[in-house]
């Protein structure tokens, strides 16, 4: 379920002083019902993931148009990434976070920090920045479950133009596919969790 901004806004999140030059572009409530310690175990699923970003063959076709494009305008070559055409996150953090954990690398995405309710990844290239950004939140009845805001900052005016240009496709082709693929590796590793809380 998509939530309004303000869901990850007003949230006392460590990111807020590390990424204040980006812009909530998402926040989504993902369907990963657990308990207070459960953040771990989604980060490992998440950064564990192979094969397919999504599942979908609708999503999986954006997917490859957008590497195609990426490899004919240029806009995933070295030079592009995280700390190289500008310095990552992680040169701000400040001391506790960047002595604490700092969470996996996966795929594209390079770790900023992992606490116990939250982690941030990066990523770069040439349209833009983003954070992906996991939040481990009551539920209101005793449960916990995560939410997912999406943080950008475009590389100029072409980037904010591709931003807007791909808003439609991301809601109707990716995430979609992408939040029952995580519900359902979620409830598929049930068992690990309930067996994690038992030790």
């Amino acid at each position: 379920m998509r939530l309004p901004n303000t869901a990850h806004t007003t949230r006392p999140w460590r990111i807020h002083e590390i990424a204040y030059d980006f812009r909530v572009e998402d926040v989504w409530a993902l369907p990963t019902p657990g308990g207070p310690d459960d953040l771990a175990h989604l980060v490992k699923q998440v950064a564990g993931a192979t094969g397919h970003y999504v599942d979908s063959p609708v999503g999986r076709a954006l997917f490859a148009l957008r590497w195609k494009l990426g490899a004919l305008f240029g806009w995933d070559e070295p030079g592009t990434g995280v700390g190289e055409r500008q310095a990552g996150l992680r040169d701000r953090l400040p001391a506790d976070l960047r002595e604490g954990s700092r969470g996996p690398d996966f795929r594209k995405f390079t770790s900023v920090y992992q606490t116990h309710d939250e982690w941030a990844a990066e990523m770069s290239n040439g349209t833009c920045r983003g954070v992906m950004h996991l939040g481990w939140v009551p539920d209101g009845s005793g449960g916990y479950h995560a939410r997912m805001a999406v943080l950008v900052k475009p590389n100029g005016p072409f980037g904010a133009a591709y931003m807007a240009g791909i808003k439609l496709f991301r809601y109707t082709g990716v995430y979609p596919a992408l939040l029952r693929q995580i519900g359902r590796e979620w409830e598929a590793s049930a068992h690990e969790r309930a067996a994690d809380r038992a030790r």
